[in-house]
């Protein structure tokens, strides 16, 4: 009988970012907050 056993080792790292990123990001959440908003504020109005 013979086993076979696949070993797997995964590293995850943080990314290290610029301040022009961390300021890209921030803007991204917001847009994405304020599209959600809006969403929900047209399904409120039915």
């Amino acid at each position: 009988m013979t086993l076979n056993i696949l070993f797997l080792t995964i590293t995850i790292k943080r990314r290290k970012l610029s301040p022009e990123q961390m300021v890209q990001e921030e803007m991204v959440k917001d847009l994405m907050e304020k599209n959600k908003d809006r969403q929900y504020s047209m399904y409120r109005t039915f």
